[in-house]
């Protein structure tokens, strides 16, 4: 038999629902789960994937990659910013300066991270500053008395851009706590857990408050690559005076890193189990086939086909299914990956709910992020166990004794 006629009869066995209503239902059944199940993976993995590049692109662009801090108050913070920003592998170098302290604004209280910045400095170094509004960082800019405060700090103090609010900073070493007067430049609206407790400050401020008389407590780096964090802030901390030591995003993101791609993968081998399921119903779907069509191909044999023709018929038939159901859950799951987000969101304003909290969460948004070498690997790998689904029955059709058939018939 030519491959066209092996086609044509693979095609009539799997779409043709006249008079062979079993053969077209198992057909049926078999690419509706093999759809749902690849459906249903691209989603689950594109949301993976987004949280993947959340923590890649968003939350470890705010976060410092590398942060080099002495045991000492820093002084000469500018032949030092140079040196590390000299050194290999250093995309930028930004001075700081961190304490905590309380902002009261209208009888509300509450507890803050203040980070002391310099705007010059952190332009060049890139993180938290690549989020802020252009207006905010001009008024901040002429502002010596400005902060920059988190969304959701601004609101749990219910105030807003160009109010007054209090920096009460604690007693230390001595001497007492001081107040600030300040004024709200703007707002930083990240969607992650820095909108709850970040207050930026001019470095100066934020020197004096800390009681540092204008040295630093280290420096914030960004690096090229920042998987090698670790390597780089060993080989800065030996390069420099004794009393630095090194902390990077590993040491306060890394566990969130590792669980996230843990989650990915874990996810990903249980949903590819469903598909296996499904591939396995079309070992089902195909024997109850060959045994429905037990007379048509012992009528084949008779005029001429071969056992690898028959064989040859019902491969092509677990291809056939392979790829309409490959098609339909791919098309299907791509859509539900560009749609996730939206959809998410949605149902929050819907039924005023929150999926996800930066109160618990990293973020507060369900991200989504389709990756086409997912859907080629996902299509691929179920072709492949259609495909070897096929071979028990079509071996079974292909030893068929056309006579035994056709003397029960």
């Amino acid at each position: 038999m030519t491959s066209r006629q092996l086609l044509t009869i693979a095609l009539r066995y799997t779409l043709n629902r006249q008079g062979a209503y079993l053969s077209g239902y198992l057909s049926s059944l078999s690419v509706v789960g093999i759809a749902l199940a690849i459906c249903l993976l691209l989603i689950v993995l594109s949301v993976m994937n987004g949280f993947e590049r959340e923590m890649r692109d968003n939350i470890l662009a705010l976060v410092p990659q590398l942060t080099l801090k002495s045991l000492q108050p820093v002084n000469d913070w500018r032949e030092g910013q140079e040196r590390i920003a000299s050194f290999p592998g250093v995309r930028g170098v930004a001075p700081y300066v961190q304490t905590e302290a309380m902002l009261v604004h209208g009888g509300r209280i509450d507890t803050a991270i203040v980070n002391g910045i310099s705007l010059a400095d952190e332009a060049r170094a890139g993180g938290f500053y690549q989020r802020l509004e252009t207006s905010a960082v001009e008024r901040f800019s002429a502002d010596s008395h400005g902060v920059l405060l988190g969304a959701k700090l601004a609101e749990k103090l219910q105030v807003t851009a160009g109010g007054p609010v209090t920096l009460i900073t604690p007693s230390r070493r001595g001497r007492a706590a001081e107040f600030a007067y300040l004024r709200v430049s703007g707002l930083l609206d990240t969607g992650t857990e820095w909108d709850h407790s970040a207050a930026l400050l001019h470095l100066e401020m934020a020197s004096r408050l800390a009681g540092l008389e204008n040295a630093v407590h280290g420096y914030r780096i960004t690096l090229d690559d920042l998987f090698q964090a670790g390597p780089i802030g060993w080989q800065l901390v030996r390069g420099l005076p004794a009393g630095y030591y090194a902390s990077d995003w590993t040491m306060t993101h890394g566990n969130l890193y590792a669980a996230i791609q843990m989650s990915r993968d874990l996810i990903g081998m249980l949903l590819l189990s469903i598909i296996a399921i499904a591939a396995f119903n079309v070992v089902s779907s195909l024997v109850l086939v060959v045994v429905d069509k037990q007379g048509d191909i012992a009528i084949l044999r008779a005029l001429g086909a071969t056992p690898g023709d028959i064989r040859v018929v019902f491969l092509l038939q677990g291809l056939l299914i392979a790829a309409i159901g490959v098609f339909l859950g791919s098309l299907l799951g791509i859509l539900g990956s560009i749609w996730a987000s939206d959809l998410a969101a949605g149902i929050e304003a819907l039924f005023n709910v929150q999926f996800l909290s930066s109160d618990i969460y990293p973020i507060d948004y369900l991200p989504a992020d389709l990756r086409w070498a997912d859907v080629a690997a996902v299509g691929i790998t179920t072709t492949l166990m259609c495909f070897l689904a096929a071979l028990y029955p079509a071996h079974r059709a292909a030893n068929f004794l056309p006579a035994e058939v056709l003397r029960h018939e």
